[in-house]
């Protein structure tokens, strides 16, 4: 018997809603301009009638769940808890605000716990016990399962590894620290390093030297890349190997039996997944050779982040 959930994933743009069959297969989607919304009251009333429109179009009579994949989203409470990329500030009660319009549970987490648990019940690591997954999109976010269980610590933000510091004193992060993780990894990390190394290299002449420093993006920089552009290659390497020294570090002490990685940056292939390897073995404790590697997500690109937070009911 076929049963279906909500899976809600909000970003600072755009909100994406779609019903999920429990069997992973995305049934319809529509999607809100969040930046639109002001009053999150109300913007919580037009996503539930968006989901009402859905259910009515496919013949569905009642939903398991809705799941909220959101930006400071806290398990634990059900809250956002003053994000940055939304206009409506302070601590919102959003599982509450959807309950009372629609009475059936409500999960709420982060974006990366969401792709992790979506991960876990739809993707690769169906059957797995332990493993991290690692989002790599204007920042590094990561959701860390252990004995089948996504990891929420104290507060309900456990896992940030994206803030793990990589460099002592490195690059300023948006969190008000040094050297994260994310300066280096995540795609605003790469458009970085490639316009550090196109200005200490002024014979460059390569795809990318003609393109303005404003209008850069790690994008253009993959596709470089992958067409065999020696600075833009380098870039890849850097990136690579910065995030090897990450994945074994998060080995070091959840032991999993796979990381995953997804977002933007990864579709670039092989130019950032070989150094990744790479630096991955140089960099792993030698205890945990054999037992753990490093695999591309197996959501379908278009429904992952639906399809996380969807997921979130299941946990």
């Amino acid at each position: 018997m076929n049963t279906y959930s909500i899976g809600i994933d909000i970003g600072g743009t755009n909100t994406d809603i779609g019903i999920v069959r429990n069997d992973g297969l995305c049934l319809a989607k529509r999607n809100l301009p969040s930046n639109r919304y002001f009053d999150a009251s109300i913007y919580v009333s037009d996503i539930c009638q968006e989901i009402t429109a859905l259910m009515q179009e496919n013949g569905i009579a009642a939903i398991d769940g809705i799941g909220i994949a959101a930006p400071a989203g806290n398990y634990y409470t059900g809250c956002i808890e003053n994000a940055t990329n939304l206009n409506f500030k302070g601590v919102i009660d959003l599982a509450a605000m959807f309950r009372s319009h629609l009475d059936v549970p409500v999960v709420v987490s982060n974006d990366a716990n969401a792709a992790a648990y979506g991960e876990l019940v739809y993707g690769g690591a169906k059957g797995m016990k332990h493993f991290v997954m690692f989002t790599l999109g204007t920042g590094v976010g990561s959701g860390i399962v252990v004995d089948g269980k996504l990891v929420h610590g104290k507060t309900g933000a456990a896992g940030e590894l994206g803030h793990a510091i990589l460099i002592p004193e490195g690059r300023p992060c948006g969190c008000g620290r040094n050297g994260c993780l994310e300066t280096y990894t995540s795609a605003t990390g790469i458009r970085r390093t490639a316009l550090e190394m196109l200005k200490s290299t002024p014979d460059y002449d390569g795809a990318l030297a003609t393109v303005k420093p404003e209008e850069l993006t790690s994008k253009m920089v993959g596709d470089a890349a992958q067409n065999g552009d020696p600075l833009a290659l380098k870039v890849f390497e850097k990136t690579g190997y910065w995030l090897g020294i990450a994945l074994a570090n998060a080995v070091a002490f959840s032991g999993p039996e796979a990381i995953f990685l997804m977002g933007g940056p990864v579709k670039a292939g092989e130019v950032l997944m070989k150094p990744v390897r790479e630096s991955f073995k140089k960099h792993l404790c030698f205890v945990y050779d054999g037992s753990v590697d490093v695999r591309v997500s197996e959501l379908p690109d278009n429904d992952a982040a639906i399809l996380g937070a969807a997921a979130l009911t299941k946990a």
